[in-house]
């Protein structure tokens, strides 16, 4: 018996029990697991990056172990986050190009382990060069770990339940953080009994342990990388077959559609991110919500309709903390809220206005121009915060918010000009998906079919040819020969 036919029952039968379902590819209960996989696939990463606040050890912390100012620092972050204005749209193109998915998120999972040893070992041997060196190559696997993540994501979850997958994504990612936050402190403590005293020896074992946790996203990315390829091979997928069509300058011809949702993604993330770095009721907030709120889009579909809210929100949020003295708490909870909505409905979208050979450049490209705008705008807010104060600086981000709020606008008039379905139900989603899905099957089997007719015209020998040749001249053939025969018994009476 076949592996399909022992592995994929037919969909009107009974069902064979739990551990075939488990197996079987097109089944929900075999996505879940997929879907632990690949939420855990980013676990390791959110929580190593997350070490870098310090909040768990307290300000004094880097000059106490490794003897630096709070400017050298810093440049941990730079070391981080420069370097992925440009590696991580590269990062996305090397997957749909060059390594495909399952081999770059392998690459970029061991970059990012590599990169968390190498900045333990920095602090083990008090070495901060070392430290940086670290930071350089852990960001060259991490933001392109994330592109990977989303790039899966759709290959296994569009049309099905990807906005609850994007919020579920999110939510590992804010657990990851606040694990981070609550346990590296209590194991710090236990990594100075041992060693007997605070330094740069305890900061190194401190950051190893947090290091085991990349070990673990990296044997995630091996089984992801397992079940995708045994998928591919059940099912007869063609995903990753593709890729050598993409090409760079396919970024001049991403759609208005995308544009206006790169612009959406950097003007509301610049007035996010800072109080998201504020304390952790942002991230208590969007880990339970993140799913939730997923889950409802999925079901009501309209996701420009969820952006616009989003956004909504977040401006009434930031103009409370302008211009009220209502509770601080209230605009942080809605902050909260307002970001797990608007990352569920709003990353999805790339999906159904690309084509999936470019998902990997699209969302390489998207956390390009995202971390750029993040490190640009955050200069400018300090600037506005040094010179003219608090108040101004809510207004500036009150100000990017009426951009991404402009910019929403235009994609929903773009969107319905050019009868897409970005802002559809879901129903009318899943709909249009079947009925494309049925077109890009029909059309296969015609392209298949054209190219078993070529196989079967098999071309003449030349003494076919020059028969045949001979017969539209007139000239007379003895009756052994054929002008449709390629190997004859006289060959020899004609040459």
């Amino acid at each position: 018996m076949a592996e399909t036919d022992v592995l994929l029952p037919a969909d009107d039968g009974p069902s064979p029990g739990c551990a075939a379902a488990l197996c079987d590819p097109r089944r929900w209960p075999h996505r879940f697991v997929v879907l632990v996989f690949m939420c855990f696939l980013g676990f390791g990463e959110s929580q190593s990056e997350s070490v870098f606040p310090w909040a768990w050890l307290g300000a004094a912390a880097p000059a106490t172990d490794m003897k630096v100012d709070t400017f050298k620092f810093m440049q941990l972050y730079a070391w981080y986050s420069w370097p992925n204005v440009i590696l991580c749209f590269f990062g996305g193109f090397l997957l749909d190009k060059v390594f495909g998915v399952r081999l770059g998120t392998i690459i970029f999972s061991l970059f990012v382990c590599v990169g968390q040893v190498i900045v333990a070992a920095g602090a083990l041997l008090n070495a901060f060069w070392l430290m940086e060196l670290g930071r350089f190559v852990f960001g060259i696997g991490g933001e392109s770990l994330a592109v990977a993540q989303n790039t899966y994501a759709v290959s296994w979850f569009k049309g099905k339940e990807l906005n609850l997958v994007f919020g579920l994504q999110l939510s590992m990612a804010r657990l990851g953080s606040t694990v981070n936050m609550n346990i590296m402190g209590w194991i710090y403590g236990r990594a100075m009994k041992m060693v007997g005293s605070v330094g740069h020896s305890t900061l190194g074992i401190s950051l190893m342990i947090a290091a085991a946790t990349c070990v673990f996203s990296l044997l995630c990315a091996f089984a992801i990388a397992y079940l995708d390829k045994r998928a591919e091979r059940i099912l007869k997928k063609d995903q990753g077959k593709t890729g050598d069509v993409v090409k760079l300058k396919d970024v001049k011809d991403f759609p208005l559609s995308l544009w206006l949702i790169f612009i959406i993604c950097v003007c509301y993330y610049v007035a996010i991110f800072p109080f998201i770095g504020l304390g952790n009721i942002v991230y208590i907030i969007s880990a339970p919500a993140s799913p939730v709120l997923g889950f409802l889009v999925d079901k009501v579909g309209k996701n420009v309709f969820w952006v616009m809210s989003a956004v909504l929100i977040t401006l009434a949020a930031h103009m409370m903390l302008a211009f009220t003295f209502w509770n601080p708490w209230i605009a942080m909870c809605l902050l909260g809220v307002s970001y797990s909505l608007l990352a569920c409905a709003l990353w999805p979208m790339v999906a159904f206005v690309v084509p999936e050979h470019q998902l990997g450049t699209a969302y390489g490209f998207m956390q390009s121009i995202q971390n750029l705008g993040l490190a640009v705008i955050a200069i400018a807010a300090g600037s506005i915060l040094d010179s003219k104060g608090y108040l101004f600086l809510e207004v500036f981000f009150c100000a990017c918010l009426c951009g991404a709020l402009i910019s929403v606008v235009m994609l929903y008039f773009v969107d319905l000009l050019t009868e897409g379905d970005l802002n559809v139900t879901a129903w009318k989603r899943s709909k249009l998906q079947a009925v494309a899905a049925a077109e890009a099957e029909k059309a296969e089997r015609i392209r298949q079919q054209q190219v078993e007719d070529l196989a079967k015209i098999q071309p003449m020998s030349s003494f076919a040819v020059r028969n045949r040749y001979l017969s539209r001249l007139g000239a007379q053939l003895p009756e052994n020969y054929s002008v449709h025969v390629s190997a004859l018994a006289y060959r020899s009476v004609l040459k």
